[in-house]
């Protein structure tokens, strides 16, 4: 079985309040690996490069915002079409995704970010279990946007903002390897083996 590699990104409303200890740990403590990792004010330059800007990342991003609102009171009594215009001035996906990067860059440049590179098995899958739905209320107990935060949908539209849920994780294998890769230099990654993966990696001893 190979192993998987991940990032997470410790967004600036996690790092202000002193949580980078209490996310990572969660991390560890299920045996993932911290291989790489960086406390840097990021650019412009690179947080837009995170944020691809193509139509595809638009159309998901402002697909992904309009069925969320469907569980928003106000979006279900007015339209979810209806609602989207009035609180952003637009229904269109392209238009809401274009609006939200915009977001995001600003939003990430609220304060130093802490940057971890994870390395297990099944990394993508299990990293994104612990973080748990980018929508806090709808995260599971437990999990760190659960535990962590309470922002919703109808504040951070309000204000024009995006949801502030703390943590940023890899999507896929193919987004994990790009962010990895925009973030790290090959150099500035480590091998090492943890005790537990002894443990993993050992047969089984039979007694004679």
């Amino acid at each position: 079985m190979v192993k998987q590699r991940a990032l997470i990104i410790i967004k600036p409303d996690a790092v202000q309040r002193g949580l980078i200890g209490k996310i990572t740990k969660r991390f560890e403590q299920v045996g993932l690996k911290i291989v790489g990792l960086k406390f840097i004010w990021a650019t412009i330059e690179q947080i837009k490069n995170q944020y691809p800007e193509t139509e595809a990342w638009f159309k998901k991003v402002g697909e992904r915002t309009l069925i969320n609102y469907k569980t928003n009171l106000p979006a279900t009594r007015q339209g979810v079409s209806e609602y989207a215009k009035k609180i952003l001035g637009t229904a269109d996906p392209i238009a809401i995704g274009k609006l939200v990067r915009q977001w995001l860059i600003k939003y990430l440049q609220e304060s130093p970010i802490f940057i971890v590179v994870l390395e297990g098995y099944e990394t993508v899958e299990i990293v994104r279990k612990i973080c748990g739905n980018t929508i806090p209320l709808l995260a599971a107990p437990g999990t760190i946007r659960s535990d962590f935060s309470h922002d919703n949908i109808e504040l951070a539209n309000e204000k024009q903002r995006p949801l502030r849920n703390v943590v940023h994780a890899s999507d896929t294998l193919e987004d994990a390897e790009k962010e990895i890769n925009l973030w790290f230099n090959p150099n500035e990654l480590f091998e090492y083996e943890r005790a537990d993966e002894k443990i993993m990696l050992n047969k089984r001893n039979h007694k004679s």
